[in-house]
């Protein structure tokens, strides 16, 4: 794979230049700003991230923002669901709520993200409304992501796999690969489809063969466990592929790599 513009190859969850297992930035860094913001993105990259995660969901105008839940009420100085409302209105809201120094900080647009974060780090974005199984929101998620040249450095996350698998078949009618990710609670073996596994992370110690079996299924793993640094040797020892982190500069530093 390749688009000439210095994306990473994400076929399987392979990206140039870097060791494994990867360092994937969960909402950026959440622990030292808002997650979700373009501070917290920003201070991921200055980390040394080689992934960055975030979570998408749809406007009532048709927008895709960068929020983890449903509503605003959480994380910004509003009140209501996403889907609700427009972009002009998420936009006069303040997504620093419960940090003052953050106070200017906006929801993010998924086209700020993919200008702020550098080609060669993967954009990781969990579709987290079942919007993205319409044809319509798959299809024009996948022309942001090729109008950004990411076509070779975005991979779908969801705890929904049908949400992946039908952007991805938006993507491959327009000769777009998006690998997909599933993330689950609870099944120790997932059904086919998908390009990388995001198990819990006590599935692994339930199961020390998981990453073994999914690696033979050609499937990369990713744990989902944004504090790992106290299991970092267990992962390394499994094999994952990638961690999850709330502070990418601490998880660094744990592997031993700043």
């Amino acid at each position: 794979m390749g688009n000439g513009k210095g994306a990473p190859a994400m076929g399987k969850l392979e990206i140039p230049g870097k060791l494994r297992p990867y360092v994937m930035a969960h909402r950026g860094n959440l622990v030292h700003c808002p997650e979700n913001t373009l501070a917290a993105f920003q201070r991921a990259v200055d980390d040394g991230a080689d992934v960055i995660e975030t979570d998408l969901h749809v406007t009532a105008d048709g927008h895709f923002v960068c929020i983890h839940d449903a509503a605003v009420d959480r994380t910004t100085n509003g009140r209501g669901a996403v889907r609700d409302m427009t972009l002009a209105q998420i936009k006069a809201l303040s997504a620093g709520a419960g940090w003052p120094e953050y106070a200017d900080e906006r929801v993010p647009t998924l086209d700020e993200v993919f200008a702020l974060v550098p080609a060669g780090i993967v954009v990781a974005l969990e579709l987290k409304a079942d919007d993205f199984l319409a044809p319509e929101t798959g299809q024009r998620l996948v022309a942001a992501i090729a109008a950004a040249g990411r076509s070779d450095g975005v991979v779908l996350l969801s705890f929904t796999a049908a949400r992946v698998q039908a952007v991805k078949q938006q993507g491959e009618a327009a000769g777009c690969d998006l690998p997909a990710g599933y993330i689950t609670y609870t099944r120790l073996v997932p059904k086919g489809g998908v390009e990388l596994l995001g198990p819990a992370w006590p599935l692994l110690f339930l199961n020390p063969l998981y990453v073994l079996m999914a690696h033979w299924r050609g499937q990369p793993v990713c744990p989902l466990d944004p504090t790992p640094d106290k299991r970092l040797w267990y992962y390394k020892l499994l094999g994952c592929d990638a961690v999850l982190t709330n502070d990418p500069g601490a998880t660094q530093r744990a592997l031993g790599r700043s």
